[in-house]
Formats: structure tokens, sequence, C-alpha cells
């Protein structure tokens, strides 16, 4: 076809009207015109797309069709034709794969010197999936500087015999083990893409690739990138050993939680804390009348603050710098603002710490709990919510022990208090393990010893502990406060229990070290107070099914509310003398099953007198 347009164009027909320099001067000034028109200058050579062709390829084009017309308009004015058409369109294929070729051999010469640059620090790295989210997490980390992984493949669990490549890249199908079909590629790493396996799925998918010595990386769902500016490679991060650890999704009815919480005067006490801190943002979004806050820790609340009045600026909210020792300072309060609802979750809670300072457990944990429960009574509260913890049960320390008394001071008050009222506050109990991420917890101490390069430190290669996600607690506990019905301990299903050790050479490994070669574990003996294994029962306790498959109701025995209140007025009494044997010795009288470990109250362990079980 170009052949008999030029040989048309060459006959003798054809005159020359301009000047070769004239052609020139039209030529470019068509292009520069259609260049400016769709910004083909605008892109940076080295990330060229197929966007960046298209636009070529429509300014090339309409260059092309302008000269064209400026050719047959010159030709039905004067019958004489400035340009040869084969001449346009060779210029018209000739522009385009020059412009081309030319920004390809740029980002070609771009990428080459980048790998050569940094190629000690790049990983051989496959994604797992091989859809729409996949597919722009490889592009993104394609273009990402400095550039940390190389794509060569991705993963997908269907069958199939043909060879597919996607972004040029070859998909590779897994059935069991995945290190195994991996290594046709050599990769040295996999990048998790999606969220549509359960739980237990990837703990095995992970498991494989840490035993075979490849490295693992999270990113996120398309769904989460939200209006986050960060770059997507970016968002690619080292898997967390939380995301191991996360059980399936819990399903949460709304209703019950919406009837208590929309339009009431919540209090957190503990609210800068890690539990605290999370059942306010989860409260925040049920439209309480009022959120008070409340914290003696000032800077935490400070920043919780800033928090919370960002995300929730028409939200009606009092942050509040109180001891919840102090019982004034709380009845000015509860006198000052008509509280609906209380979530009680401030606490001491470091098991050694409170071993040492044993009074501080009795005055926050117990007198503390004492003073918000009386004047939750006092002021008709509907809704008392107490966050517990499994060192209550059969307790090995003061801690524990303090907050064993607390729950039995709020289960026996409701029931001594339901007998003159049937409208009284309905007080609970909520009961559950470690949570992970929260301050001082093992989690953050594991990771901030493995940044430091270790020695990784575990107070005994048997111990075992049940971890919940911070979230998941919290939605429980409010869960459980819509649901109960007064003077019940609602106990949360933890799920299996943990080993430490294994659980820290999992986050080593994560890490991507090698546990002992180059991060060495260490064992330091049990602290004061600490015991092996946790439970969320003792020996004697039953349980209760609920309509929440994760909470149960732990029939603890009821024990005689002047009894109890006596004693704890004792105990309290003790503290303030700074009388530490005497009173963790009643402390011991009053919860029997306290038997104290590796600890300097070990000595006050005997048979003497219990309280007794009255109800």
């Amino acid at each position: 076809m170009f052949t008999v347009l030029i040989i048309v164009d060459l006959t003798p027909n054809y005159y020359t009207i301009l000047s070769f320099y004239d052609k020139a001067f039209i030529v470019i000034a068509v292009h520069t015109f259609y260049f400016y028109v769709f910004k083909t200058y605008a892109g940076i050579i080295r990330y060229s797309s197929n966007i960046d062709a298209l636009k070529l390829l429509l300014a090339t084009i309409s260059s092309f069709i302008t000269l064209m017309l400026i050719n047959y308009i010159t030709y039905f004015v004067i019958d004489k034709k400035i340009f040869l058409v084969g001449g346009l369109l060779i210029n018209l294929c000739i522009s385009f794969s020059l412009l081309f070729l030319f920004r390809l051999g740029v980002k070609q010469i771009y990428e080459y010197f980048k790998l050569v640059s940094q190629n000690e620090d790049i990983l051989n790295a496959v994604i797992l999936g091989a859809d729409e989210n996949a597919i722009s997490i490889a592009g993104a980390l394609d273009i990402e500087i400095p550039r940390r992984f190389k794509i060569v493949g991705f993963l997908i669990n269907e069958r199939h015999n043909k060879s597919i490549r996607l972004l040029d890249k070859p998909v590779i199908n897994y059935s069991a083990q995945i290190h195994k079909a991996i290594e046709s590629v050599k990769a040295e790493a996999i990048i998790l893409s999606e969220n549509n396996f359960t739980a237990e799925e990837k703990f095995a998918f992970v498991k494989d690739c840490l035993e075979n010595n490849i490295k693992v990386f999270n990113a996120p769902v398309i769904s989460t990138w939200g209006e986050d500016t960060q770059p997507i490679a970016k968002k690619v991060k080292s898997l967390q050993i939380e995301d191991l650890l996360e059980r399936e999704p819990i399903r949460l009815n709304p209703e019950n939680k919406i009837e208590q919480l929309t339009g009431k005067t919540i209090l957190v006490t503990g609210g800068a804390g890690s539990i605290g801190s999370e059942i306010v943002r989860q409260v925040a979004q049920y439209n309480p009348k009022k959120l008070i806050i409340l914290d003696q820790a000032e800077t935490p609340l400070h920043s919780l603050s800033l928090e919370v009045n960002a995300k929730f600026p028409e939200l009606n909210c009092k942050f509040i710098i109180c001891d919840v020792g102090n019982f004034k300072r709380l009845e000015l309060m509860f006198q000052n603002h008509q509280i609906d609802v209380v979530y009680h979750a401030a606490a001491y809670k470091h098991v050694p710490l409170m071993e040492e300072n044993p009074h501080e457990a009795v005055f926050v944990n117990i007198q503390g709990t004492k003073n918000l429960a009386d004047l939750s009574l006092k002021y008709k509260a509907s809704h008392f919510v107490m966050v517990s913890t499994d060192k209550a049960v059969n307790p090995s320390n003061v801690m524990g022990a303090s907050k064993r008394a607390a729950e039995m001071y709020v289960q026996s008050l409701y029931h001594s208090g339901i007998k003159e009222n049937p409208d009284t506050t309905k007080f609970i109990t909520t009961r559950f393990g470690n949570v992970l991420g929260s301050n001082g917890s093992v989690v953050p101490l594991f990771k901030k010893q493995i940044e430091k390069g270790g020695p990784v430190t575990i107070t005994h290669p048997d111990i075992i502990r049940y971890f919940m996600t911070i979230p998941e607690a919290c939605q429980l506990v409010l869960e459980a406060g819509a649901m109960g019905k007064g003077g019940e301990i609602f106990i949360f299903d933890m799920g299996e229990p943990v080993k430490i050790m294994d659980l820290a050479i999992k986050m080593i490994k994560l890490a991507g070290y090698e546990p002992n070669k180059n991060i060495k574990v260490r064992i330091t003996g049990l602290r004061p107070g600490e015991k092996l294994y946790e439970e969320l029962l003792n020996d004697e306790c039953k349980t209760l099914p609920t309509h929440h498959k994760k909470i149960m109701i732990g029939q603890e025995v009821v024990r005689d509310y002047e009894l109890i209140s006596d004693r704890i007025e004792s105990i309290i009494e003790s503290a303030n003398s700074l009388k530490a044997d005497k009173m963790v010795k009643k402390l011991k009288m009053l919860i029997p099953e306290f038997k104290s470990n590796n600890s300097l109250f070990e000595s006050l362990d005997n048979k003497e007198e219990v309280i007794s079980d009255k109800r």
C-alpha cells in the first residue's frame, strides 16, 4: 500500500511548491502542538507505562491526520500537494517507533543500573495470588526506590497445564508444599496479597516457608488502601507474629450495643491504656451522648485526646486525669455527669512489679474497683463492666489475687443489691488472657530485643500463655457488657494456648534471622509470682454457654457481701499502714487458692482461717 501511494505521488504531475525548510517547519509545528495537547512530555521517562505509549500514538496519529488535511486543502485550492502521502505514513511510523523505543530504552537502562547498584539487597519474590491486587502490588514494587524485591512470578492454587504469564512473569501452581513450587524461579521470599484463606491455612502456609528459610511479607488488599497516600510498595511489610496469631473474625450483633451505648454517657477508666483506648475507639463509633475517658497517665491521655478529637470531631468527650483510688475525686465526676455505663479497665497488671509493690495493687486493683462500683450503685449507672484477667484464677501473685478480690467484690455487691432493688446496677466481669501488642506484653518486648540483635529472653522453656488481639478482646468486652444480666463472670474463648518458646523462634525467623545463630534465645528463670500455665477457670468452676460461641459464663461461688466487704476493708487498711506481709496474709485468707510462686510471700501459705462459702 505504501509503495502504491509513493508511486502515485511520484508521477510527473507532482510539483514542489514549498522548500525543504518550509516543510520541516510545518511538520515540527504540527507535532509540537499535539505533543503539547496530549502532554507526552509530562511523564517521567524511566516510569513510562502503557498510558504514555497511548499518548504518543494519539499525538503522532493526530499529527498525521492534520498534515493530510493541510496536504489536501492545498491540493483542492491550487491543485498541488505539499507532501508525499507515503512520506507522511512513513513519518507516522518512524516518529512513533523512535519515540516509543527511546522511552523503552531509557527505562531499561535505568532498571539495569538500578539492579546493578543494589543487587545484593534485592530479594527474588513471588506474589501469592494473580488477581488485580497482586498485579497492582507487582507493578508498584517494580518501580520502588530503593528496590527491595524482584518479582519473579505469581503463585496460585489452581491446576493449569498452560504456560501462563502475567507482566511477563510466570504463574506457578502450588498444592501442599510451597517451597517446592517456587524452586524453579529461585524465589527467596513470598508476598501475601490474598485474604481469602483461614487463619489455620495461613499458619500452615507460613510454617512451610519459615522451615525452608523463605521470608514472608504481607501486602494489604485493595479494599483497605482507602485514602492513604502512602505508596503501595511501602505498604508491603514483613509478616508480623500478630498476623499468625489472629483467629477468624468475630461475628457480633450490633443491636445490643446500639441500645446500650447510643445516646448514653459512657465512662472508660484506664482509658489511655492498650485495652481502655481500644474500648474508647469502639464505643465512639456508637455515637454516645458523652464519652468520659479517665486515666492517671498524663502523656498517653493527651495523645489519645488528640487522636479521638481528630477521628470523632463531633463527639462530646471529656478527658479526666484521676487516680481511681481517690474516692472524693471520683464522686465529684459522678455528680457532674450522669453516667450510664462504666467500663472499668484501670488496673496495675505487671506481676513482678506488683510483687515488689503489693500496696499499689491493693490501692488500684481493689480499692479503685470498690470506689467505682460503690459510686456506680449510688448514682444509678445501668451497667458496670469490669475488665479482669486469667491471672485471677488460682492466683500465684499479688496482682492476680487483687483482681480476684475485685471480682468477688463486684459480684457479691450485685447479688446484695438485687435483693433490695431489681433494677440495681448490673455488675459484669469479663475475664481473658494476654492481648497481643498491649503495653509491656511479650510480643513488643521480643520485637525490641530482635531489633537490637538479641538476645531474646524467656523465663522458662515450657511457659505457655493464651493470646487474643486487642480489638478482638474489646469487641467481646462490649458484647459481654450488652448481654449481661448482672452478676456474671464472662470468660472468653482464647483459642489454643501458645508456647512462648515457639513464639520467640517464629518471631526471630519472621525477622529474617536464624534462632541461636543470628539471634540468641536466653532462659532467665521464672520471675516472682509467675506461673508456667495460666488458667481461665479454677478446678471447681463450671461454665455455661451463651448465644455467642466465644463467650461463656463461669459459675463461680458467690460470697456473702458483708463478709467480703469487711475483709476487703481490712486489706485496704493494712495497705494504708504499709504492712505488706499482713496485707498479703489477709488476701490469702480471702482467696484460699492464692498460693505464691517464686515469691517472698510463699512463707505465708498455710492452712489457717479461710472465708466461708455463704451465699
